[in-house]
This record gives C-alpha cells, structure tokens and sequence, in this order.
C-alpha cells in the first residue's frame, strides 16, 4: 500500500521507522507536514488492537496542546483523518460475535476521539483484514487497487466527505462515492 502511493503528486507517505529509528521524531518538521495536507492517513498494521509503538510516540510528541487542540490549538482543524490498517484476522472476527468482541471502528475509538479532539473530520478504516493469507488468497491486488483509487479520490476532492463518514469502512469507497467535479 505504501509503495503504490509513494510516487502520486501531493501525497507525501512517511515511513516514520526508516526517518526515526532511533524514536527521535522532529516534532517542528512533523508539524509542518501536517499543515501542508488537508488528508492525514495512519498507516499502519493493527497491534494489539492498537497502533505501533512509533506511531504512539508520534502522536505524543506531534500533536501537542497549543498546535493541534486547545484554545490556540487549531492547526488541524477541519482536515481530514483516518486510518489504514492491516488486521491478521477475518473480518467476522471483529464485530460483537466474534473472536475479537469488537468491530475495527470501535477498536479505533481513541484514535477517532484525538481526531476529533484535534478538530479533524473523521473517516472509518481503510482495512486488509485476514493480512497473513491475503497474498495466497490473491487479494492483494485488488486492495491495492482500491487503495489507490481512494487516495486518489481524496487528492483531488471527488468524494463527498460527508458519505464517507457514514461508512462502517473506506473499502469500495472511491468507486460507490466518486463524484463529478
């Protein structure tokens, strides 16, 4: 997924283990990054029902009080967040039955709360679910391909927001929601 939207203009993927190895995240060149997109994805494989370790740092360190919530903290608001993720499980795993009592949503609930806290417009997942059989399965491609046109989607404002809201996830969303401009 990273590698089909790396060479897209004005999408800018950071791999935040190769820029900080050491977690010594430069919060002011992060910031900046921030500011300069409208769209912020978290890209990311679902650990323990959560984020990676880096990206916690991340948000710790970047989003802080002042710049990205408080009273003078408004920097991100109105942009656009969600994240992408890939999940080891099916996804009947993951609602109320299944193995995991919850659906990814509901699993990303403090990551859509610091969307919100932040002021940003919050979008479901985008989600490969089953992730360890997806290249056997050859199901690879295809959410690849729709990653793609999701992303290009966003780039270019030809979703209607609103709708992609409303989603339980962003998967088929650029090609059911893809408007006229």
């Amino acid at each position: 997924m990273f590698d089909a939207i790396r060479h897209l203009d004005g999408v800018t993927p950071v791999d935040l283990y190769a820029e900080y190895p050491d977690f010594q995240i430069d919060i002011d060149r992060e910031q900046e990054r921030l500011l300069a997109h409208d769209v912020i994805v978290f890209q990311h494989p679902l650990y323990w029902y959560s984020t990676p370790a880096i990206l916690k740092e991340w948000q710790d360190l970047v989003l802080e009080h002042g710049f990205a919530y408080g009273a003078d903290g408004t920097a991100l608001h109105g942009k656009v967040f969600f994240s992408a993720l890939t999940a080891g499980g099916a996804e009947a795993a993951y609602c109320a039955e299944g193995r995991n009592h919850f659906t990814i949503r509901e699993l990303l609930y403090p990551i859509e709360q610091t969307a919100m806290l932040c002021g940003m417009v919050y979008l479901p997942p985008f989600a490969l679910f089953a992730s360890r059989t997806a290249v056997e399965e050859g199901r690879v491609d295809r959410h690849i391909a729709d990653w793609k046109r999701l992303i290009v989607a966003l780039r270019d404002d030809r979703v209607d927001i609103t709708r992609l809201s409303q989603r339980s996830l962003l998967n088929g969303a650029a090609a059911e929601l893809t408007q006229e401009v």
